[in-house]
């Protein structure tokens, strides 16, 4: 018997957030607003998913904030 499963974290984009300055780069940019979750998945379907949380994230150097 043959079974393909994954285990894995993903993140899907919400649309365009704040101005921000970055506490990073120090560049003033619009941020992307996202969503990341861990997902367990059996013959490519989607069947458990936890750990989910939202945050912002600079477009240039990739900083998160929650």
């Amino acid at each position: 018997m043959l079974f393909f499963f994954g285990y894995g974290t993903r993140q899907k984009y919400l649309g365009a957030g704040q101005v921000r300055t970055c506490p990073r780069c120090h560049n003033t940019t619009q941020w992307n607003r996202m969503s990341e979750f861990k997902q367990f998945t059996l013959f490519f379907v989607p069947i458990a998913r936890w750990g989910r949380r939202q945050f912002e994230n600079c477009t240039i150097c990739g900083a998160a904030v929650a």
